[in-house]
C-alpha cells in the first residue's frame, strides 16, 4: 500500500473513521462505483461523506445508500442528487457472499474507504462488519490509550 500513496492519481477522498469504532470489521472488499460526471468531478475537489452510509444488496445488486456528494458548482445542466443510491460493481460470487454474511450471519457492510486507485478510477473499500457492544468499545478505547501510554513512556525512558 505505500506504493500506491506514492501514485500521484492514489488519493483517498473519504474516510468511515468511526466505522473501526462502532463494528468489528471481518473482512473487506473493494467495489467499483458506478458516478455521474459531476460526481466525479466533486470527488476530485474532496467533496464526498460516507459517515452516515451503509450498503445493501437489494434486487442482485449492491448499492451505497446515504452517502453525500457535494454538487459540483461549474456544473449547471447536468447537476446530480447528493444522497442518491449509488450501485457498487462486485463480482457474482461476491455477492453471494455479501448477502449471504448479511442475512445468515447478522452482519452489516460498512462503507470504510472512498477513493481513487493507481489508475485514477473510483473505488469504494466495503468491511463486512458485526456491531459492537457498548462494553466492547471501551475496550477498545482502553487498549488504545494503553498503546499510547506505553509509546510515551518508551519515548521518556530513551
Amino acid at each position: 500500500m505505500a506504493q500506491a500513496n506514492q501514485n500521484p492519481n492514489y488519493k483517498v477522498v473519504a474516510e468511515n473513521r468511526r466505522a473501526r469504532f462502532d463494528y468489528q470489521i471481518e473482512e473487506d472488499l473493494e467495489c467499483g462505483i458506478i458516478l455521474e460526471g459531476s460526481e466525479v468531478k466533486s470527488l476530485r475537489a474532496r467533496g464526498a461523506n460516507i459517515a452516515e452510509s451503509y450498503a445493501a444488496v437489494e434486487n442482485g445488486e449492491l448499492w451505497l445508500v446515504n452517502s453525500h456528494i457535494a454538487p459540483y458548482e461549474q456544473a449547471r445542466t447536468f447537476r446530480h442528487d447528493e444522497r442518491r443510491p449509488r450501485k457498487l460493481l462486485v463480482s457474482r460470487r461476491e455477492l453471494a457472499h455479501l448477502w449471504n454474511a448479511t442475512q445468515r450471519k447478522g452482519m452489516t457492510l460498512v462503507p470504510l474507504v472512498l477513493y481513487f486507485n493507481h489508475r485514477g478510477i473510483a473505488k469504494v473499500k466495503i468491511g463486512i462488519a458485526r456491531g459492537k457492544k457498548l462494553h466492547d468499545k471501551r475496550e477498545t478505547e482502553a487498549r488504545r490509550d494503553w498503546s499510547r501510554q506505553k509509546q510515551r513512556l518508551m519515548k521518556d525512558n530513551r
